[in-house]
This record gives C-alpha cells, sequence and structure tokens, in this order.
C-alpha cells in the first residue's frame, strides 16, 4: 500500500519571488518513518476541485539540520505548487509518502574525495541537502558547485550558499551561471550548454579531479553536463543525476488498443505484489502502463509523477518480460537486476509478476 502520513507545516520562508522552503513535522510515531538521506524526496498528495494530485520536493535539509524541510518552487500553471507558494499556512497538515530516491552516495567520514555538483534553479535542493551532509560528515572533503539561474534573484538559498562558504571556506566552492545577467567573468553568463561546460573544465575545474559528481535539473542541460562530463574522463558510475519530471515532454503517445486485438489474446496476465500480498488482473499488452492496470484494478500501487523520473513505482520483474517506454531513473545495474519503472512498463509475455517489494 502507498502509505501516507500527515505532516505539520511549522514553517513557511520565501526563497524567491515564486518558491519556498517548508518546514514540516510528523508526528512522534511516524518519526522514524521520516528519516531521509542525504538527497531524498518526499511526495505528496492534495486534492484539487476533486481531483488527487501528487507530486515529490526534494529535501533541503542537511542530515545534521535537525529538521525536515523540502523546497517547492512555483511552476506555471502548476496547481500544487502555486497553492503551496501563495496559500499553504503554518499548522496546515500536508500527507506524505516517506523520503524516497537514490541520487546520493555512501557516506565516508574518512574520505577526501572532491565532489562536483551541477544544479538549474530548483535542482539545487537535493543538493544543498548533499552539500550540507558531506560537508560536516566528511570532514576531509571538499565540493565544487556550479549553479545556473535566469538572474541573481532567482537564486534559490542564495544565503544559505553563501553561510555554507563561509563555514566551509576551504572546501566549498560556489560558481554561480547566470543566463540574463552580465557578470565580471564572461564565462559565468548565458547558458550552460557544452562549449561552456568545456571552458569551465580547461579555467576552473579539474575533471581529473573530480571523484563523484551531481546533476540536477531540467532535462536538456542535465543531459549535455552528463555528456560532458563522460567526455573529460568520468565514468558514468560517478555520475549521479535527477531530472525534473516538468521539465518532460510528456509521455510517449499511448498506441491504441483495438477490441479484435484484445480478443485475439494480446492481453497480459498480470500480477503485483505489495505488503505482502498478491493481486491478479487482467491488462493489454499495448496502450497501458502496468501501473495504470494496477491503479485500474483499485490496487493502491505507489506512483507520483508518472513520467519515469522520480522512482516512486519502481518494482522488480519476478516473473515475464516488460519494456519501459522512458526511464530516466534507474541506473542500468537496477534495470539488469530486472527494476522497472511501472508508469513506463508494458508487459511483452502472456505473463508479468512484478512486486513493489523487492
Amino acid at each position: 500500500m502507498a502509505r501516507f502520513f500527515p505532516l505539520t507545516v511549522t514553517d513557511i520562508r520565501p526563497e524567491t519571488r515564486d518558491a519556498v522552503a517548508v518546514t514540516l513535522q510528523p508526528r512522534a510515531e511516524d518519526a522514524e518513518a521520516f528519516k531521509f538521506v542525504q538527497g531524498q524526496y518526499l511526495t505528496f498528495r492534495r486534492d484539487f476541485d476533486g481531483e488527487e494530485l501528487r507530486r515529490s520536493y526534494s529535501v533541503c535539509a542537511g542530515l545534521d539540520d535537525g529538521i525536515l524541510q523540502v523546497g517547492i518552487k512555483r511552476v506555471d500553471g502548476g496547481a500544487f505548487s502555486t497553492w503551496a507558494n501563495e496559500q499553504l499556512k503554518v499548522g496546515d497538515v500536508l500527507d506524505a509518502m516517506p523520503p524516497m530516491g537514490r541520487f546520493h552516495a555512501p557516506l565516508d567520514p574518512a574520505s577526501e574525495r572532491h565532489y562536483l555538483g551541477f544544479a538549474g534553479g530548483s535542482g539545487i535542493t537535493p543538493l544543498l541537502s548533499i552539500i550540507k551532509t558531506v560537508l560536516t560528515r566528511e570532514p576531509k572533503a571538499r565540493f565544487t558547485l556550479v549553479y545556473a539561474n535566469r538572474q541573481i534573484s532567482s537564486i534559490m538559498f542564495r544565503e544559505t550558499i553563501e553561510d555554507l562558504k563561509s563555514t566551509f571556506v576551504q572546501r566549498l566552492s560556489v560558481i554561480h551561471v547566470l543566463e540574463s545577467e552580465a557578470q565580471d567573468i564572461d564565462l559565468f553568463t548565458g547558458r550552460v550548454d557544452a562549449q561552456k561546460m568545456d571552458a569551465l573544465f580547461e579555467h576552473w575545474i579539474d575533471a581529473g579531479d573530480v571523484d563523484l559528481a551531481f546533476i540536477c535539473g531540467p532535462e536538456p542541460m542535465m543531459l549535455t553536463i552528463a555528456q560532458s562530463l563522460r567526455d573529460h574522463g568520468l565514468d558514468h558510475t560517478r555520475i549521479k543525476f535527477e531530472l525534473f519530471a516538468s521539465g518532460q515532454p510528456g509521455r510517449a503517445t499511448k498506441k491504441a488498443v483495438s477490441i479484435d486485438a484484445a480478443r485475439a489474446g494480446a492481453q497480459t496476465e498480470a500480477t503485483v505484489i505489495i505488503d505482502g500480498s498478491s493481486r491478479s488482473f487482467k491488462m493489454p499488452k499495448e496502450g497501458q502502463s502496468l501501473l495504470d492496470a494496477a491503479l485500474a484494478s483499485d490496487i493502491d500501487a505507489p506512483f507520483a509523477c508518472k513520467a519515469g523520473v522520480c522512482s516512486t513505482c519502481r518494482a522488480k520483474v519476478l516473473e515475464g518480460e516488460a519494456e519501459m517506454a522512458v526511464n530516466h531513473a534507474l541506473e542500468d545495474y537496477e534495470v539488469r537486476q530486472g527494476y522497472v519503472l511501472t508508469c513506463q512498463c508494458m508487459p511483452l509475455t502472456d505473463k508479468i509478476v512484478v512486486s513493489y517489494d523487492a
């Protein structure tokens, strides 16, 4: 079951004109469930005009901050983000699933690693959690952050980042790249594209000195950065990235499923295992994802973005075969182990068994 728990809003702090940091408090009996790992996110749900919306927002607090806090940037036309920025109040209660996500690396107090982070806009949110935690819990580690925004006024957590620079003056380096505001150094003005990445590595960042890179933001920029990192010698196993669901072009167009095709046997017997219980149902091999078929069968399967980005709907195929239309969340090794994003999963065999518990 996709369990949601009540979280009480204890503080709301404006970060920019269209972004807020929201501090949340779980009930005492739920505190253990909301212990997070740096870089993870929370999935919220709320009804808008009778329709349930689910949205995921990254935790921006470090492990040693002693709080649970997320950053929410308003998206044009976004019902949840607009409501959170304009109407959410201290004392309100939000329904949220426990922290999820694998946008992090194991901590090592003895590590002397050099981390490199790239963030675009609100992509700073999970990176801020990672930066705070790494600098506190790995006292010999260093972190270089490249943070891209349109202009100075759109920089989320600007004061927090400046405070971190002052506290960890020898271990944290921050490069702000502004798209529409000129800076003293021309390299730091404009879009982060392949040419700018080459210049950054030539003049400011020693790619050979980087042990692990984190990138988070809109898809086009993040994919460009990931490719540049590989071109400059970073193996893909040392690159972790997280994309925005809002940056996705949408789900692939579904193929029409004719009644004749369904009658001809183009169906799958699907079994879903969740919280130790099994449920079986029939579904078409084309035109409907495994997640949507499960939800249509009144199975409370976990999901958030439905765009192949957040990994909330991750499950393991135990029997049968399937293919994914889109995958921006699972690592290659997870796919080899049989994991799928059920929101993008189409069965290829007459029978398929997946487990959300695996």
